[in-house]
């Protein structure tokens, strides 16, 4: 996985013991279980730029982008 995702992008799988790389891995059934994203600065699925947090969508061209 050579993708690079915000710093302020979260997830629960961070959090039962998975590493990065884990936990925003593609899911094959990830359609079935969808993976929950939030941003650590809001607190919530939208970011600081009013835009929906997604690993897909938490990228370097993103005004509030950190690596």
């Amino acid at each position: 996985m050579n993708q690079t995702f915000c710093k302020h992008l979260r997830t629960k799988s961070l959090y039962v013991g998975a590493t990065s790389e884990e936990a925003f891995a593609d899911k094959e059934d990830e359609h079935l279980t969808p993976c929950h994203f939030w941003c650590n600065r809001t607190q919530t699925a939208v970011g600081v730029d009013d835009q929906p947090v997604h690993k897909d969508a938490c990228q370097s061209s993103r005004s509030c982008f950190e690596e």
